[in-house]
């Protein structure tokens, strides 16, 4: 029996057999399991007891357990045939230094309570700032999603529009017209819950239409705010978006920003995704007008091979994020006062995780140049497949080829759109059940689209064509009625 902790010699003996078994994990193991989890709804909960142990167990036998019945139930985001939603590598660095960070347990709400991790997070979001490109006077923040990213910029969006808002919030307020924020018809979700959460509601969102090649139209949004502003509503922010889930496409962000400069209405910037691709001189362009927004999301744990969860916000007004939020009772007060930056003034949380160790740990490891090969290896992979598509006739490109994300569908002839949709959804889940690859799908224009994103640190060309041969030989097989 166990209290609970361990000695220093089973710890060591515990820790081994962990570090061998993520090693071979990250050196190919997820490789041999189903990239999709093919277990069914309730398994795993089934399979564990309902009630915590009374007392303690080995931890030999909380292994086995979780190889036998957690390991199933794993979607392998570590697989290099992981083609869905946008990847999210854990590599090697990132794991051992979140090893490190669980060690330590830091809690950085405070300078004070950890100099360390909250100037490691000055550096570290400093470092990737230059990469990118953006001036210094972006300062960095790291939080755990673009979501949380996104919600806490147009938090600071809405404290800039609206006097008194952190002491009278919205409520019953005469003063306080119909707000407006506005995006593209294909931004993320996040804004929309953004809005709901801060008090504004899901109708102060105004959807811009989009061109031909998913961008937002800046005479749209033009003819938006004008409306808006002679119907006596206050537009709040815009969201550009550089890298949209659907299609990967990139907004005009320097046209956006002229007419935000010109009406006084905060851009935020969602670069979750393709961000990255900004350190590349031949892809710099899609950081065309960002430095002139007033705050900017990337996700490290997205395409940079940071593990989750590491979201950077970006923000020129980052003081105006502080005024916002900044609120200090007196068993956190400390002396150094304004001589130091709090983390916890930055975000609704006032826990704040050492999630610089990783971020700094990656870059180090990697070091620019070899982030650099990585990003154009995948946006490599992801125009290959694009010609693939263009040259097959049962296959046609549903979006611009966009870095490192694939739209397409199976378009063999003489079906109406109706049974092309049917038609794309089966063969999705048909390929996704081999456990060999997975993909994900959205709608555009209406459409049923398949999605293969490159974004695994050890994707290669094989995995690629592996995934196509898959969709081409399940394609005929559909067509013949097998």
């Amino acid at each position: 029996m166990t209290m609970g902790d361990m000695d220093p010699a089973t710890f060591r003996r515990s820790a081994h057999q962990l570090v061998d078994w993520i090693s071979d994990y990250l050196a190919g193991g997820s490789d041999h399991r189903p990239v999709l989890s093919q277990v069914e709804p309730g398994d795993i909960r089934r399979a564990l007891p309902s009630t915590a142990p009374e007392q303690g167990e080995p931890m030999e036998r909380i292994l086995e357990d979780f190889e036998r019945i957690l390991v199933p139930g794993l979607t392998q985001w570590n697989h290099p045939a992981f083609f869905a939603y946008f990847n999210s590598t854990g590599s090697a660095p990132g794991v051992l230094a979140e090893f490190l960070t669980a060690a330590l347990n830091q809690q950085a709400m405070l300078w004070r309570t950890s100099p360390a991790a909250t100037e490691l997070e000055d550096v570290a979001t400093g470092w990737l700032r230059e990469l990118l490109g953006l001036p210094e006077t972006f300062e960095g923040v790291i939080n755990d999603s673009g979501s949380s990213s996104t919600f806490h910029a147009l938090l600071a969006a809405r404290e800039a529009a609206i006097p008194g808002v952190r002491l009278h919030g919205l409520s019953a307020r005469p003063d306080v017209p119909r707000l407006r924020v506005y995006c593209s018809e294909l931004t993320h979700s996040s804004v929309d819950k953004a809005l709901m959460a801060l008090g504004m509601g899901h109708t102060a969102l105004r959807k811009i239409p989009v061109d031909d090649a998913y961008r937002m139209r800046p005479d749209a949004l033009r003819d938006a705010i004008a409306e808006d502003r002679a119907a006596g509503n206050l537009p709040v922010a815009v969201v550009a978006t550089v890298g949209t889930t659907s299609a990967g496409s990139v907004d005009p962000v320097a046209a956006i920003a002229s007419l935000c400069s010109a009406h006084g209405v905060w851009l935020h910037v969602d670069a979750c995704h393709a961000g990255t691709a900004a350190m590349l001189p031949e892809h710099a362009s899609i950081f065309d007008g960002v430095p002139e927004a007033d705050s900017v999301v990337v996700n490290p744990h997205k395409w940079m091979f940071t593990p989750m969860d590491a979201s950077v916000l970006f923000c020129r007004r980052m003081d105006t994020l502080r005024a916002a939020l900044a609120l200090t009772p007196a068993y956190l007060e400390t002396r150094e006062g304004g001589a130091v930056h709090n983390l916890m003034d930055t975000g609704i949380a006032l826990g704040r995780r050492f999630r610089a160790l990783k971020l700094w740990m990656v870059m180090r490891v990697f070091g620019a140049e070899g982030l650099r090969a990585r990003l154009r290896e995948h946006i490599r992979l992801a125009q290959e497949l694009g010609r693939w598509v263009e040259a097959d006739a049962d296959f046609e490109l549903l979006a611009p080829v966009s870095l490192s994300l694939v739209c397409f569908r199976a378009a063999p002839r003489g079906l109406d759109e109706s049974a092309l949709d049917a038609l794309n959804e089966e063969l999705l889940e048909r390929v996704n059940a081999t456990g060999e690859t997975y993909l994900s799908h959205t709608r555009l224009r209406g459409r049923y689209v398949l999605r293969l994103a490159v974004g695994h640190i050890r994707t290669t060309e094989s995995h690629v064509a592996r995934t196509w041969t898959l969709l081409r030989d399940t394609l005929r097989d559909q067509l013949r009625g097998t």
